[in-house]
């Protein structure tokens, strides 16, 4: 998802732009550090700064094939989501000084939206009327509630479709010293817009950073999902350390990024601090445009599990 502010916000760059990111060729793309001899790297690992009630994992990096520890999880197996971890985001961006989320999206998020059912965070994004809005659906964040650096995290999900439809899982910095976004740094796990119209199966690994909106950019890549992205359940993956990230579908690595920047601090920034987890389903916006007439709703985006892991 995009404008996202320090807060949890987002902005959708022009589909045009996204689009080009995502068709470069092999050769346009970064190499793996394992391919290049990028010299010494030593990274200074800042020290992560706690606030009360917040879970910090400050994990080890994890390398592909190497060893992880499980360090926190989401099963989903309760009756409820729990509000020592989730925080619901109400309402159209406003209370944030956002209206729209900054993406001129159309729903209203509320917490009726998201239900655990049958051990799946079940988000629903319905065609109905609330306080002056058409649509609604669910956002819910670990915001100041858990928060991590470097590891894995992975979820298992199942993707709503239709024009106009945008299911997100995706990362923002929990207290960076860096300035509003996308100084902070955004980083989308997976996030997929109109799947199923005219056989539409691809979603987006994407990072923001740079400067403070205007002055970002970002860099990413859209991928084929093996199989049915809306009828089948799907791991989407990604891998961070100081000085690389990975992203994966079902255990298959897609997209690597050893480069990005940031105008306040030297590199690794801004990738160096926390960060939390936000899952939603936005209707409408400016990267997916708006629902038509055939667009059916409800849809739902389910959610098996989301886990994280620490190297070693």
């Amino acid at each position: 998802m995009k404008l996202r502010s320090q807060g949890a916000f987002r902005f959708a760059l022009p589909i045009v732009a996204l689009l080009f990111a995502a068709a470069c060729s092999d050769s346009d793309r970064p190499a793996r550090l394992s391919e290049v001899d990028p010299g010494p790297r030593v990274f200074d690992r800042p020290p992560l700064m706690p606030m009360p009630g917040l879970t910090l994992f400050d994990n080890e990096p994890v390398r592909p094939g190497g060893p992880m520890t499980l360090v926190w999880s989401d099963e989903f197996d309760g009756a409820a989501l729990d509000p020592d971890v989730w925080l619901f985001q109400i309402g159209d961006g406003t209370a944030e000084g956002i209206p729209g989320w900054g993406n001129n999206e159309l729903q209203y998020y509320q917490a009726d939206n998201a239900q655990l059912v049958d051990g799946k965070l079940v988000i629903e994004a319905r065609e109905e009327f609330v306080n002056g809005f058409n649509y609604t659906s669910a956002r819910i964040t670990t915001q100041d509630r858990m928060a991590f650096r470097y590891g894995r995290i992975e979820a298992s999900i199942r993707l709503p479709g239709g024009q106009g439809i945008w299911p997100a899982f995706w990362l923002l910095s929990q207290d960076s010293p860096y300035g509003s976004w996308a100084a902070t740094g955004e980083i989308d796990v997976m996030e997929a817009t109109n799947l199923g119209v005219n056989g539409e199966n691809k979603i987006f690994g994407t990072i923001h950073f740079g400067g403070v909106f205007p002055e970002n950019t970002f860099t990413g890549v859209k991928q084929e999902v093996p199989g049915d992205a809306q009828a089948e359940f799907h791991e989407y993956a990604f891998e961070w350390d100081p000085a690389e990230m990975r992203w994966y579908i079902d255990g298959v690595m897609y997209r690597m990024e050893n480069s990005w920047f940031s105008t306040n601090a030297p590199y690794p920034a801004p990738f160096d601090q926390a960060f939390h987890i936000l899952l939603n389903v936005a209707v409408g916006g400016n990267l997916p445009g708006a629902p038509d007439a055939n667009t059916v709703f409800p849809v739902t985006m389910e959610v098996d599990y989301v886990r994280v892991y620490s190297g070693g």
